[in-house]
């Protein structure tokens, strides 16, 4: 497995083989408060950079998941959208949201560089 890296949108990308996992960050499930929707995109949708593949709903606000490049949506993890307290509970594990298979490179920040940008 490699290393989790992150986006300046608050979300972790976890890359392993041309597959990546993508799921919102610890201080963005922090900061949205309580979870209770999660609406994702369908398998097979393509998608450019930046472009809104779903959204998170929470008792504070409604958030958007961002893409961090073009690319297609291989999986969803339905168990976040049937138990939306994932997210809040296991960010960074059970409570990822989409893996995909970018066409080009996220643009993405190291463990230090999101540390940097989140203080």
């Amino acid at each position: 497995m490699t290393e989790m890296q992150y986006t300046k949108d608050h979300e972790w990308i976890r890359a392993e083989g041309d597959i990546a996992t993508v799921g919102i960050t610890d201080f963005a499930q922090n900061s949205l408060g309580d979870v209770v929707y999660v609406d994702l995109p369908e398998v097979d949708q393509e998608f450019t950079a930046g472009e809104s593949l779903g959204e998170i709903e929470s008792t504070k606000s409604v958030g958007e998941l961002f893409a961090p490049a073009a690319g297609t949506v291989v999986e969803v993890n339905d168990a976040v959208a049937d138990d939306p307290t994932l997210v809040n509970s296991d960010p960074t594990g059970a409570g990822w949201l989409v893996k995909v298979r970018f066409s080009e490179q996220p643009e993405v920040l190291s463990a230090d560089e999101y540390a940097e940008l989140t203080k």
